[in-house]
């Protein structure tokens, strides 16, 4: 990544807080990246600046509307200047303003127009945002991304409502981010290589202060084979029997001359580790179950890099029993010389299990025919066959345990009544106490059928709020019925959406635009796990929820 933007300012500082998220690999695909957003509405243009000023690689805008007088009142990206110019040009120019480094540009074009015309326009984008489109339109563009899997993000902001969908084929994540995880510490299958550095100190012979300064992992270490030796080789499992084996390590502080026991900070911190330190090397069932998957088992030519990683890591559990060291330890209190050596112990285990990974995914590659040895070093520029590096190796195996995939239905089927997770819906809002959130989702595609009918939304004209209540209400009937479903929504919440008469409150495209942006950025840097695939947001209770349809 370049150190100096183009307007002359050190990106390591201009970006330093999204740098230490998801690193400056993370940062160099963002800024590969070329997102497409089709219509400039106030919440495409929230989503175009929360990624703008991190710094994405190019943005296009296509919509081929004027900026019209409601534009301008909940469009900050917009000016009463502009009233009856391009929407797509005056956007563009104004969010381009925020940070020099990105590149803009604009198409003056309906989608539905541009996709006749031009369909592969959108192949060449990295992600494709779609705001406010009506159903025909939008199902027209996701099945022609869904083809090329190319990503797809729908949003809109209806009133109070907030909706996202993303769309897309098949996602991988390695660095998955998880909120709390053990520490890899292997203290129930101890390594050659831990187990010989901790027998080669010796607690008793050690004076007071590097007594003091051994580092809690060794304590922990020492004092399990004393337990193991008491109790048949057997480590501490329950409750009462850790609380034993913590007695254990209080023995072993030092005492002063007058029986008190010795204030020794390191023993106190393996005391307060056995419950997270004792834990069993396990494969977690998100990676058993990528280990069976058949992309992981059925290999072609055409394999992504990332199922040649998760076979070649499936093989090394089955001759090892566990997955690659992780290669880290945590912050203790212990001296530095100690410390980097222990360090260093668990970096030595991990550098070997890579080096056996390497092998396994050169063995894959010389089978698959994708040029043997030769691919497994800075990838080649032929974006079909992007090979696999050592960097990529050594990544996938720090982070082996949290590997993820995220698979999303089609907007296709979910829109099909003879796909579509009526039984999913209709768990929802079965009873009074239902979940808002999906009774929206109902009500948003209510109000997509009463579009096809009428050429407009419900409640556009303020004389028509009354009069669209039973249309609307006919609508959703037809919806529900598709799906073989009761009309159980009650009469309140249609009159809430003939009332909204489809505004696009700023506050919520605002919220929505901020919860977006992240979503696009968890597909560009392939870090987080992304929603799978429904997201709606409920302004008045200002409650959410994410469900899969």
């Amino acid at each position: 990544m370049a150190t100096t933007g183009k307007d002359g300012v050190d990106k390591n500082n201009k970006y330093d807080r999204q740098l230490r998220l998801w690193g400056d690999h993370g940062q160099v695909a963002l800024e590969s990246a070329r997102v497409c957003l089709v219509n400039a509405t106030a919440t495409g243009t929230e989503i175009l600046k929360n990624l703008i000023l991190p710094g994405i690689g190019a943005f296009t805008i296509v919509d081929g509307n004027k900026v019209q007088g409601e534009d301008i009142g909940n469009n900050f990206f917009l000016t009463k200047d502009s009233l009856g110019e391009s929407r797509a040009k005056v956007a563009t120019e104004l969010l381009g303003e925020l940070n020099p480094d990105v590149t803009g540009d604009y198409v003056e074009d309906h989608p539905e127009k541009l996709l006749q015309s031009n369909p592969s326009f959108f192949n060449t984008c990295t992600m494709v945002i779609a705001t406010n489109l009506c159903e025909r339109t939008l199902l027209q563009l996701s099945k022609q991304l869904w083809s090329y899997n190319i990503p797809l993000l729908v949003c809109r902001c209806y009133g109070f409502i907030g909706y996202m969908r993303l769309a897309l084929r098949e996602h991988t994540v390695i660095e998955s981010h998880p909120d709390s995880s053990h520490e890899d510490l292997r203290l129930d299958r101890e390594f050659a290589g831990l187990a010989s550095y901790c027998d080669s100190l010796d607690l008793d012979a050690m004076n007071k202060k590097d007594h003091s300064h051994t580092p809690w992992l060794v304590i922990l270490y020492k004092y399990l084979q004393v337990w193991k030796q008491q109790h048949n080789g057997e480590a501490p499992k329950n409750y009462k029997e850790k609380a034993q084996f913590k007695e254990l390590i209080k023995q072993g502080i030092r005492k002063n001359e007058e029986g008190v026991p010795e204030d020794e900070e390191n023993f106190d911190e393996a005391v307060k580790s056995v419950n997270t330190s004792l834990v069993p090397t396990r494969i977690p069932s998100n990676v058993q179950n990528l280990f069976e998957d058949s992309c992981c088992n059925e290999l072609t030519v055409d394999s992504k890099p990332f199922w040649i990683l998760v076979r070649a890591v499936k093989e090394f559990v089955e001759g090892e029993g566990a997955l690659p060291l992780r290669g880290t330890i945590p912050d203790m209190t212990a001296d530095s010389e100690r410390y980097i050596q222990l360090q260093q112990v668990y970096r030595d285990q991990a550098v070997q299990d890579v080096a056996i990974v390497t092998n396994k995914v050169q063995d894959l590659v010389q089978t698959l025919g994708r040029g043997g040895p030769a691919n497994i070093a800075p990838p080649p520029e032929s974006p079909s066959d992007p090979g696999i590096s050592e960097q990529d190796i050594k990544l996938f195996c720090k982070n082996a345990a949290f590997l993820r995939v995220v698979r999303c239905r089609s907007l296709e089927e979910e829109y099909n009544s003879t796909t579509a997770h009526s039984q999913e819906i209709e768990s929802h809002i079965a009873d009074e106490d239902s979940d808002d959130e999906v009774v929206f989702y109902v009500l948003l595609r209510a109000v997509d059928k009463f579009y096809e009918e009428f050429n407009r939304y419900p409640g556009w004209y303020n004389d028509q709020v009354e009069p669209d209540i039973p249309r609307l209400k006919a609508s959703l009937l037809k919806v529900l019925q598709e799906w073989g479903l009761s009309p159980n929504i009650k009469d309140d919440f249609i009159h809430e959406i003939c009332r909204y008469g489809s505004a696009e409150l700023h506050t919520v495209a605002s919220f929505l635009g901020g919860a977006a942006a992240q979503e696009v950025i968890k597909i560009i840097t392939g870090q987080f796990v992304p929603i799978n695939n429904t997201y709606i947001y409920n302004a008045m209770k200002q409650t959410s929820i994410t469900v899969e349809l």
